[in-house]
Order: structure tokens, then C-alpha cells, then sequence
């Protein structure tokens, strides 16, 4: 983070910014996300102190990603996270890196905070679109996915 701080960039762990679209006021906000896996095939903080570590951190990450997007006070939000929430857009990924790859507890938050879109990188072999189980479009705009330097997303 300090070294892309140091070259300008802004990092939203936790945070959110609002930008204005045509005089609209969007929110983004952002958490790097992490692993744990999704509904029916999660990881939990049971047994070894370790595999609790891991899940605490994917709860505490998308605690931040909730705060962050509750806080922003637009009507319009964009989550950003590294990690993906759904995994539709993991397909193309070999199934046993799914848990490696994201969380639902991702997909929980972006729906409880209203967002109206979600988006994410990290999956480089997977597919560009996926909802959350509350309807939000997720899209991977990982680079070898989208096949360009970026993508237009109308909201």
C-alpha cells in the first residue's frame, strides 16, 4: 500500500471516496477482501488456531468493506475489493482455488450496504460476470478476463 500511496494512488482499505459522474455522486468503497470460500463450501473459525486466523481475517475485511460502503452516504455505491464475493466469476478457475480466491462474506456485505455494484480483479481465469445473492452486479475486471486496459460500467 505505501508504495502505491507514494506514486499518488489512492487505496481504499476500509475507506471510501465519493467521485461525481455527470454531477451524480458515487460512492466507492473498498477492502482488499480475502479468502474462506462460499455458501455450502466455506471454511470456518472452527479447530486449528490457524484455520480461525484465516476466517477471522475474511470477517474482519468484509466488516471493513460493510462499514466503508454503509458510510459513504450516496445513493450509488461501488464496492472494490481484490477478492471476488460470488463465485460466477471464478469459473474458469480450477474448483479446489475457489475457497483461495473469495468469500460470500464479501457478497454479504455489498448487499446489506445497498450497493449497486461490485467489482473485483484477482480470479485471472475466470469469467467477467456474476450477481450476488441480492441481485448486485459483480463484474472481474481482472486484466486477462477483460482482454483491454479497462472497462465502461453504466449504472
Amino acid at each position: 500500500m505505501d508504495v502505491l500511496e507514494a506514486a499518488g494512488i489512492r487505496v481504499l482499505e476500509g475507506d471510501s471516496v465519493v467521485v461525481h459522474c455527470d454531477g451524480v455522486p458515487v460512492g466507492i468503497a473498498g477492502a482488499k477482501g480475502f479468502g474462506g470460500g462460499f455458501a455450502g463450501r466455506c471454511a470456518s473459525a472452527f479447530g486449528e488456531p490457524e484455520m480461525k486466523s484465516f476466517v477471522q481475517h475474511t470477517e474482519a475485511s468484509a466488516e471493513r468493506l460493510s462499514r466503508a460502503l454503509k458510510d459513504v452516504g450516496t445513493d450509488c455505491k461501488v464496492a472494490l475489493t481484490h477478492y471476488s464475493p460470488v463465485p460466477e466469476t471464478l469459473v474458469g478457475e480450477p474448483l479446489e482455488i475457489y475457497p483461495f480466491l473469495g468469500s460470500y462474506l464479501l457478497a454479504e456485505a455489498i448487499d446489506a450496504a445497498g450497493a449497486s455494484l461490485a467489482i473485483h480483479g484477482h480470479a485471472h481465469h475466470g469469467s467477467p460476470r456474476g450477481l450476488t445473492p441480492g441481485g448486485v452486479r459483480v463484474r472481474n475486471v481482472a486484466h486477462p478476463v477483460i482482454r483491454q486496459a479497462y472497462s465502461v460500467f453504466a449504472l
